[in-house]
């Protein structure tokens, strides 16, 4: 089970420079993107297609890193490692578990 998400928010507004509004900014693009991201995720897996379970996850990972989830850019980035391998057809765990991981971030973003 993955350590729980737990928001740093000093060291991202210092990232940014301590600007509050592009950090807001990004909370609510997160929060807007989170439900396509993980439908994204999950069709790319079912698709079967490594290239687009590839790129989505590295899109993931990057999004958790940005909120410093090492933790789940870490996940994403095994399944991005993994699909570029061609290597997708026990990850049905591992992308559920990213799924999750990206709502458990947002709920934390949001405040619930």
């Amino acid at each position: 089970m993955a350590e729980a998400f737990v928001l740093d928010r000093a060291s991202i507004l210092e990232r940014l420079g301590g600007d509050e509004d592009i950090y807001a900014m990004m909370v609510e693009m997160y929060l807007d993107d989170v439900d396509n991201n993980c439908v994204a995720l999950g069709a790319a897996f079912d698709s079967g297609n490594a290239s687009t379970l590839q790129r989505e996850a590295h899109t993931i990972k990057g999004l958790l890193a940005t909120f410093s989830d090492s933790e789940g850019a870490k996940n994403a980035m095994q399944i991005e490692h993994m699909a570029r391998d061609g290597k997708i057809a026990d990850l049905g765990d591992a992308v559920a578990d990213l799924q999750h991981r990206l709502r458990e971030v947002a709920a934390v973003l949001g405040g619930g």
